[in-house]
C-alpha cells in the first residue's frame, strides 16, 4: 500500500471467509449491504470473474434508481480476493466515473473469529486519493463494511 495514493479498511468480521464471499457474489446478498442505508442498492450486473460487469443503481425512495456504480473485475480468486475498477465500465471502455477513479482489491483470509477482511482502494495520484477521503470513505466504506458483516454473520 501507498500511503500517498491508497486508502484501507481492515476489519474482522464474524463470520467464514465462504458467507463474505457470498455476500459479496450473490445479487439478492450484495444489494443488502453494498450502499450505505438509508439508500437502497439495486445490482443490474454481476458477473464476478475477471473481466466481468459489476453495475450498480442507488435509490432514496426504493423507485427511482440512478446510476452508482459501472465497473469491472479485474482480478478473481475464489474465497481470497476480489479486484475491481471503475476506470474502466462493464463494457471495457475507459472512464471517468464521479466522484472519483479507483481500483479496489478486497482480500478475504482466515482468522481465529472469522474473516480478515481487507479493503485497499488504489487512487491514480495523490489529490484523487485526498478527494475520496475528504468525501467520507473512511465513513462510506466502514458503513458498508458494517453492513456485510451483518448480512455475513446473520448467515441469510
Amino acid at each position: 500500500m501507498n500511503p500517498d495514493l491508497d486508502l484501507s479498511l481492515d476489519r474482522v468480521i464474524r463470520a467464514p471467509r465462504k458467507r463474505v464471499w457470498d455476500a459479496w457474489t450473490d445479487p439478492a446478498s450484495l444489494a443488502r449491504w453494498w450502499i450505505p442505508e438509508p439508500l437502497r442498492c439495486r445490482v443490474d450486473e454481476l458477473d464476478v470473474r475477471a473481466g466481468g460487469a459489476f453495475v450498480t443503481r442507488m435509490s432514496e425512495d426504493g423507485d427511482t434508481f440512478v446510476p452508482h456504480l459501472d465497473a469491472c473485475f479485474l482480478v478473481v480468486e475464489d474465497y481470497e480476493r476480489i479486484v475491481f475498477t471503475n476506470a474502466l465500465d462493464s463494457g471495457w471502455r475507459p472512464a471517468t466515473p464521479q466522484p472519483v477513479a479507483m481500483t479496489a482489491e478486497v482480500v478475504l483470509r482466515d482468522h481465529p473469529d472469522g474473516t480478515d477482511y481487507r479493503v485497499v482502494v488504489r487512487h491514480g495520484d495523490p489529490a484523487a486519493r485526498e478527494r475520496h477521503a475528504d468525501l467520507g470513505f473512511a465513513d462510506g466504506w466502514g458503513t458498508v463494511t458494517a453492513q456485510l458483516a451483518r448480512v455475513a454473520e446473520s448467515g441469510s
